[in-house]
């Protein structure tokens, strides 16, 4: 029992949640007019955990502040994106950390969702902090193509957690989203 209470802690101390997402930076594709940046603002206007939405239709970006102390959800961001009929080509999430240690290949929970650093090198991230999700619907068929060739975990295809995120005692299939600073 006690060997029990001691593997349990030590999972949750790995995954210990050390910051909190306050707004986002959305690049959108397939944007041809005011019209499909308004379509875009709607369909996230609907997420329960976004406070505002702010376009920039000369770029086809947007941006999003977060609710205080909400659970932010990337996949449902891409979700609404692409129920709008857009793809995201994009998308950064910022933050504020506090004593964060992060290394290339490890896995931390940062809210209630797991991020894979794959271009970390052992840092501790404190204040305010930019991550970039690099997974595959995240980012543009040409960028997500290049981050491959760079990023050997075979999670990384498939954003699910495989035989090579075992190490951090993650199960298989666990969703996992793949950032870099």
């Amino acid at each position: 029992m006690k060997k029990t209470i001691i593997l349990i802690t030590f999972f949750f101390s790995c995954f210990a949640s050390n910051g909190q997402f306050s707004k986002a930076s959305l690049q959108a594709t397939g944007l041809t007019c005011a019209l499909c940046s308004n379509a875009i603002n709607k369909a996230l206007g609907k997420l329960p955990f976004i406070q505002s939405v702010d376009a920039d239709i000369k770029h086809s970006s947007f941006a999003i502040v977060f609710k205080p102390g909400s659970v932010v959800n990337p996949d449902a961001i891409m979700d609404a994106v692409e129920g709008a009929g857009f793809s995201v080509g994009g998308l950064e999430l910022t933050g504020t950390f506090q004593q964060l240690s992060i290394d290339k290949d490890q896995h931390v929970k940062i809210g209630q969702s797991v991020y894979h650093f794959v271009n970390a090198s052992n840092q501790v991230l404190n204040g305010e902090k930019t991550i970039r999700i690099v997974d595959k619907n995240f980012l543009t068929q040409k960028e997500f193509k290049k981050i491959s060739a760079t990023v050997k975990a075979g999670c990384l295809q498939t954003g699910r957690a495989a035989s090579c995120c075992i190490k951090d005692g993650l199960a298989e299939g666990v969703r996992i989203y793949h950032v870099t600073l």
